[in-house]
């Protein structure tokens, strides 16, 4: 076979209102080749309603491009091009459904599950055939799918060798000729059946087409008879359409009688069937089922007959009826059938005798239907289906499942649906576990405590119990809400804070409302439940970046409730004043020379922004708010919590606020040693001179100073003891640091440090000094020495280290602070 013979044959342009057309008309016969070519390993259910998809893709979305002038078309191409373009898509895609799927390859379309069309709760079938369709549905299903194509090519649609491998070839197929080998050992085995059953079985040698005793074609098997070519035995005619038909393959419908003298039957009145047959050598007349009538039909009275009538797989014959002869048949024998609606006629003459001695209408248990035939047969015609119900119990899983699914779905998009300003009903909080009454009633926005206005002026305390509500949003319920929700349940996406010692659990009772507003870009809400004063923020814009801040505050007086921080951004801060606070102003603790500048204040007591020293990297300012009440002024510093330290100076016992000129000195010699007690639940600093000494070598007189930090909480505190050369622009020094001493406090206020110091001449020397309460001072190690008083100077060398120790009035013994 050549090149040519491979390659589809020129028809020209195809419409996509021809291929159309072609596709309605043709749609039985398009579906029932999806069907045989699709693998049965699907099952009969997906193979029906995969079969309708692919027929249904198959119409083109445009015009199909073609040879603008076709050639001249061959004797075996399709009639009408549209009909012959969408056959080749359906093959295409029923070959592709057949491969299996492999992991690295992408699927293709038509390997997935049709979506259209789909049957909710039935499954759909063909109707049931007999054993000679199970039998050749077995043997297609051991065949690959472009062998199945190929057998469907040759039977159903009658074409010949070289069409069926132009087909195959266009239709992608890499090895059409193997394809049709296939199909070739079903056809033998359909002719191994067909001759163990009408030669094997009888007995008799099968006379040819040309006389008795010749060899007969097997049925279905589509070879010309042995000795004779394919012209003269007529194993292939011209059905008059262009297309060749098989020895034993049935025509299509509504074929005439007069067709079977193109088949190789015999004609001529004398003897058995004239030539020695019994008829069914030849392609009969085919009936509308696809079956060739039985033996023993009889013609219509009055026509003379031309050849006998092929017999059915495993059908009875009429008893006593004329087979080929010129009598009429009996209407009330039982087994003797004809067929009103076409012209088959016997052949004049009396009946012969069946091969292998069987009396003419007898039954004939070994006759079979050939494979070709039974492809017309309603188990392969998935446009007459029957319905049966799904797996009911499976249905009712799945279904109880699917509701489950979709509860669970609600849930979650309820949970996670942010309406109006992007903030759900509680905000950022996390789920909520527990139901307990108390606790969902300190939850109730409408429960908070308000505060009038009015109320801290006759009031007999001043804290934060008498702070009034104020900001714009103290009547918006919904922050609230979500403001309490945060508290009591804290998301991960929740930047969260707390100082040390600071519970961070939900409040008790309904806290008191101190402030509710927008600041800064956020929405902000104040509370205080008696014990903490909490801090909710929420950014305006989004609904991501809640901040939630805690900060112990029991205990604290006027000065300690005097202002709480409000908003911290872009490094500056915001604070919200008592309602007692008469004045505001920013005071740099690093100049102490400088004035205060003034503050603004709104009408609900929010501060302008002013720099913050909180989250400043260096030390080169250091603000502090100077507030001022009724009884004087006041420095608060910020240390990065909510509530700001108070700054004091003088001994532990009786320290003042630190406004005075030799405090701010102090203080500006100091203040940068704060940056040791930032974020610790500082509640106030205290700085106060314990010691003046005058220094060797005539360098002057050196200041000694302890700072002591102590907590809201009451434990933790820190102490720092500081030396200052007589140069004011130089930094304190730190001697000695310690946490948790009572040292430098009102319970024990006593404290002993020591310096290693270089003189403006080069010397070294131990420097001691320690409150008013030492007797005298005593170093050991590297450098020995003693005096008598609180004070000491030893010459050493550089580098030199040494223990130091102090004896008290009363006689005891006590070491350096450390």
């Amino acid at each position: 076979m050549s090149t040519k013979d491979l390659v589809p044959s020129p028809v020209g342009p195809v419409d996509v209102e021809q291929a159309e057309a072609a596709l309605v008309e043709r749609y039985p016969r398009l579906v029932r080749i999806a069907y045989l070519v699709l693998p049965p390993s699907l099952g009969r259910n997906r193979r029906v309603l995969t079969a309708h998809a692919l027929v249904q893709r198959s119409l083109p979305r445009r015009r199909v491009p073609g040879p603008a002038v076709p050639e001249p078309r061959l004797a075996e191409d399709a009639v009408d091009p549209g009909y012959a373009f969408v056959r080749g898509e359906v093959l295409r895609q029923a070959l592709v459904a057949g491969l299996p799927l492999r992991r690295l390859a992408l699927p293709r379309r038509a390997q997935f599950p049709p979506l259209l069309p789909h049957v909710w709760g039935l499954r759909l079938f063909p109707r049931v055939g007999g054993a000679d369709e199970l039998a050749l549905d077995q043997r297609l299903s051991r065949l690959s799918g472009p062998g199945r194509a190929a057998y469907v090519l040759r039977g159903l649609e009658r074409q010949g060798d070289a069409e069926v491998l132009r087909v195959l070839a266009a239709a992608g197929v890499e090895d059409p000729a193997s394809a049709l080998s296939e199909a070739d050992a079903v056809d033998t085995a359909d002719s191994l059946d067909g001759a163990d059953g009408a030669a094997g079985t009888r007995g008799g040698p099968a006379a040819s087409a040309g006389g008795p005793g010749g060899p007969r074609p097997a049925v279905g098997s589509g070879a010309p008879p042995t000795g004779r070519p394919e012209s003269e035995s007529g194993a292939r005619a011209d059905d008059g359409y262009g297309r060749t038909q098989r020895v034993g393959e049935q025509g299509g419908p509504r074929r005439d009688a007069g067709d079977g003298g193109r088949h190789g039957a015999g004609q001529g009145p004398g003897g058995p069937g004239a030539d020695g047959t019994d008829g069914r050598s030849g392609g009969g007349p085919a009936r509308r089922d696809g079956r060739a009538d039985r033996v023993g039909e009889q013609g219509r009275p009055g026509r003379s007959g031309q050849h006998g009538g092929a017999g059915s797989a495993g059908e009875p014959t009429g008893h006593g009826a004329a087979e080929g002869g010129g009598g009429t048949a009996d209407p009330g024998r039982s087994g003797a059938r004809r067929d009103p609606g076409r012209d088959v006629d016997g052949a004049g003459g009396p009946p012969g005798p069946l091969p292998g001695g069987g009396a003419p209408g007898s039954f004939d248990p070994g006759r079979r239907r050939s494979g070709v035939a039974l492809l017309e047969s309603d188990e392969f015609d998935p446009c007459a289906l029957q319905a049966r119900p799904t797996d009911l119990i499976r249905r009712r899983q799945h279904a109880r499942a699917a509701l489950v699914a979709l509860a669970a779905l609600l849930v979650c998009g309820a949970l996670l649906g942010l309406p109006g300003d992007g903030w759900g009903r509680n905000g950022a909080a996390a789920p909520s576990y527990a139901r307990n009454p108390a606790a969902e009633a300190a939850l109730d926005p409408r429960a908070l405590k308000r505060v009038a206005p009015a109320v801290w002026t006759g009031s007999t305390r001043q804290d934060f119990s008498v702070w009034p509500a104020r900001g714009g949003l103290v009547g918006d319920g919904a922050l609230l809400r979500r403001a309490l929700a945060v508290w009591a349940r804290p998301g991960a996406s929740v930047h969260s804070s707390a100082t040390p010692g600071t519970p961070v659990g939900p409040p008790m009772g309904p806290p008191q409302l101190l402030f509710a507003g927008v600041v800064d870009g956020a929405r902000v809400v104040l509370l205080h439940d008696g014990l903490r004063a909490v801090r909710y923020a929420e950014p305006v814009e989004g609904s991501a970046g809640a901040a939630l801040d805690f900060a112990r505050t029991d205990g604290a007086d006027t000065v300690g409730s005097a202002a709480l921080v409000l908003s911290r951004a872009a490094g500056n801060v915001r604070y919200l004043t008592a309602p007692w606070v008469a004045e505001t102003a920013v005071r740099d603790l690093l100049a102490p020379g400088k004035a205060p500048r003034p503050l603004a204040r709104d009408a609900g007591g929010v501060t302008d922004p002013m720099p913050g020293p909180a989250l400043a990297r260096s030390c080169t300012r250091w603000n502090a708010l100077q507030v001022r009440d009724g009884s004087g002024q006041r420095l608060l510093a910020d240390l990065g919590e909510l509530a700001p330290a108070r700054l004091l100076w003088g001994p532990p016992a009786a320290p003042v606020d630190a406004t005075g000129r030799e405090a701010r000195e102090a203080w500006a010699r100091t203040a940068c040693q704060l940056t040791a007690v930032r974020a610790h639940g500082v509640r106030s600093v205290n700085a106060w001179r314990f010691a003046r000494q005058a220094l060797p070598e005539g360098a002057g007189r050196g200041t000694w100073l302890c700072t002591r930090a102590e907590t809201w909480r009451g434990t933790g505190s820190r102490t720092l003891a500081q030396f200052l050369v007589p140069s004011p622009g130089v930094p304190a020094a730190l001697a000695a640091r310690s946490e948790g001493s009572p040292a430098c406090g009102v319970r024990d206020p006593r404290v002993l440090a020591g310096v290693l110091w270089q003189a403006p001449g080069g010397g070294w020397y131990v420097l001691a000094a320690g409150s008013p309460d030492f007797a005298s001072l005593e170093t050991s190690g590297g450098v020995k020495g003693r005096s008598d008083g609180p004070v000491l100077a030893v010459r050493a060398a550089a580098g030199a280290r040494a223990d130091l120790n102090g004896v008290l009035r009363d006689g005891r013994r006590v070491g350096a602070l450390r």
